[in-house]
């Protein structure tokens, strides 16, 4: 049996421009028709309402943190009471959500062909796309952590003699977008555990080991330890309850300033208490394998028979699992710790945050609970397409060509991830790969 190749990592020119081209690209795929359908989809119901109720100085939906149904209200307020308004939130962080995917890939790992192909592969997914085009919280939630990993990843790749400053901001930027994400869903709070504890058991470790006598250079040198834990976890917490303020400043039901702790035990009980069954509904495993599909939409709307499905892309997420295996033998195999960091990092990314879902106190799940882990699932792809990319001419061919399964199979169902008109009203049968995506 060939065993994939795990070439040495060489740092390469950064492929910045290539990225912006790709979020500009993404951009118009996401705006192209955003207000269609023009009607309320799914769980907009909820957060559309709850918005709307936020204008109206009243609070709803209690069970979800504040800041994505804020930026809504206020796209509502700026824009006007349309489908466009509503989705513009999720469209943005969309669409900044991928170029910082991309510019983490490439401060992470330091390859050109691993941070675009990494961006291709999640512009490509289909979770990524639909839930950027819908009025949900889970792609402020996801943009927002997309942008601290980002950042993290820079300040922890300069070179050690740029000026402290240089990471300082980094990290406060980090730190921010962190408190921010979890403001949107608390689906991020694994990932945020993930990273802090690593960046400061990393740092103590390197303690030990220079006071003993070793040598280890600690992340983000020219930081001290006290204010990394400033930056990671007094910030992101502050930035966190600021984006309560507007609940607190609501005429009816509005957040009681001295009662967030309280307040927050209470969300914590809505969430586990919503036991009725849906159809849709779906467990973990079932994500792994892109076995259970939602239909967030499948109705004559707008003058046409119009579906949106929710799956991941079958190529993408199928071929990702190899893809794990590959980077938790290849982060173990490498030596130098450039080479270990970024596929090891991805392994640890999907599995905290699956692992959530994993025990977490909610009876009620669903296929965009796996958004996140899919994200790291596909960091671990473009990882193992790099290893290809750099092992030769027949390595190179198989990257691309997994690139093409990848972009080819998100433009074959293309239709039913973006509403557009259908024949009738069988012909979601067209793209029906497995019966349990009905």
């Amino acid at each position: 049996m060939t065993r994939l190749p795990i070439p040495a990592p060489v740092i390469t020119r950064d492929p910045l421009w290539w990225q912006v081209g790709l979020a500009g690209l993404f951009a118009v795929l996401v705006f192209w028709h955003l207000g269609t359908p023009s009607k309320i989809y799914f769980d907009e119901v909820h957060y559309v309402a709850a918005a709307r109720a936020m204008l109206e100085g009243t609070l709803a939906n209690p069970e979800h943190p504040l800041f994505a149904k804020t930026l809504m209200a206020w796209s509502i307020a700026r824009f006007g009471d349309t489908p466009f308004a509503w989705r513009l939130p999720s469209a943005c962080m969309g669409v900044l959500g991928l170029f910082a995917f991309g510019r983490m890939m490439w401060w992470a790992s330091g390859q050109r062909f691993a941070a675009i192909a990494g961006m291709i592969l999640l512009g490509s997914d289909f979770a990524w796309l639909i839930q950027s085009r819908i009025a949900m919280l889970d792609m402020v939630m996801a943009g927002m952590a997309m942008l601290s990993l980002w950042m993290l990843a820079a300040a922890t790749a300069l070179p050690r003699a740029v000026p402290p400053i240089a990471r300082r901001w980094r990290l406060g930027v980090a730190g921010m977008a962190l408190g921010l994400s979890l403001g949107a869903k608390w689906s991020v709070l694994p990932l945020a555990a993930l990273i802090i504890g690593l960046l400061i058991a990393t740092r103590l470790l390197a303690s030990v080991r220079n006071w003993t006598g070793g040598t280890m250079v600690a992340p983000t040198p020219g930081v001290p330890t006290r204010e990394l834990v400033g930056w990671l976890v007094v910030l992101p917490l502050l930035t966190y309850i600021m984006t309560w303020v507007p609940g607190m400043l609501l005429d009816k039901g509005a957040v009681p300033v001295f009662g967030l702790i309280d307040w927050h035990i209470a969300m914590a009980h809505l969430q586990s208490g919503i036991v009725k069954h849906h159809p849709y509904q779906s467990v973990w495993w079932q994500w792994v394998i892109d076995q259970r599909a939602i239909w967030y939409l499948y109705e004559k709307v707008d003058g046409a028979q119009r579906g949106i499905m929710l799956i991941g892309n079958p190529f993408t997420m199928l071929a990702g699992l190899p893809a794990l295996v590959w980077c938790a033998y290849a982060g173990m195999a490498r030596r130098d710790a450039a080479g270990r960091t970024a596929p090891l990092l991805a392994v640890a990314g999907y599995g905290a945050t699956l692992g959530l879902w994993l025990v977490a106190d909610k009876p009620v799940q669903f296929y965009y609970h796996y958004l996140l882990p899919g994200t790291f699932l596909v960091a671990a792809l473009a990882l193992m397409l790099d290893g290809l990319w750099r092992s030769g001419r027949d390595g190179r061919l198989a990257a691309i060509g997994a690139l093409v399964l990848a972009v080819g199979t998100c433009l074959w169902f293309w239709p039913i991830l973006t509403a557009q008109p259908l024949k009738d009203a069988m012909s979601f049968q067209h793209w029906m790969w497995l019966d349990s995506w009905r």
